[in-house]
């Protein structure tokens, strides 16, 4: 069992790599996304809740994440939390059945702030990108997928994500085996880790 670590920033292209990695390894892989992990805020009033600082470490569950994936690693299966940007709440009663597989993939922004977390991850990849599409997309993202308008977005760049990316994001490269710069574009680097993933992957059943 391979567990691999993908942080960067909002909008880098984590996704897109994920989503390549998985294509080319099939059956043999499971996502665990780290927003599924963010602590629940259903007991604050619903203003309060749109002001969560969803990029800053103390926003995520670790505790429940790391005690997770180990026992993923460890054979077990795991009900993973569902949580909705939406209500900013984890949800009472609905759950994720995750069993364990030959690759987990652990993809967040924050992911490599967790001594912890990282110490259970055999590959780190951070994936990088220029600002000005990181703010393109996540734009684009915030306001199809979460409901927001063009200006909450701007605000919510320019006093949170943005200011979190310098102070816990980007200062966790340090800790990545490799680095993907063009984020999600950047075919060759994704072709590279995902044949480095199989040989590991290989080595590791013999």
């Amino acid at each position: 069992m391979l567990v691999i670590g993908i942080a960067g920033g909002s909008g880098s292209g984590k996704t897109t790599v994920v989503q390549a990695i998985t294509e080319h390894l099939k059956e043999k892989v499971v996502v665990i996304p780290q927003d599924s992990y963010y602590k629940d805020s259903s007991y604050l009033p619903i203003e309060e809740r749109q002001q969560v600082n969803f990029d800053h470490p103390d926003s995520i569950d670790f505790a429940l994440l790391n005690r997770q994936l180990y026992e993923l690693k460890n054979g077990k299966t795991i009900e993973q939390p569902v949580y909705s940007y939406l209500t900013c709440s984890r949800s009472a009663t609905e759950t994720v059945t995750v069993r364990p597989a030959d690759v987990i993939i652990i993809e967040g922004i924050l992911i490599f702030t967790c001594a912890e977390l990282r110490n259970q991850m055999d590959i780190k990849i951070f994936v990088d990108a220029d600002d000005d599409d990181r703010l393109m997309r996540v734009m684009a993202r915030d306001i199809l997928e979460r409901g927001k308008t063009v200006e909450t977005v701007i605000e919510r760049y320019t006093k949170t994500v943005k200011p979190m990316y310098l102070q816990f994001i980007e200062p966790s490269k340090r800790y990545a085996d490799i680095i993907i710069p063009q984020g999600g574009h950047n075919k060759v680097a994704i072709d590279i880790i995902s044949a480095t993933i199989e040989k590991a992957l290989h080595t590791t059943q013999e």
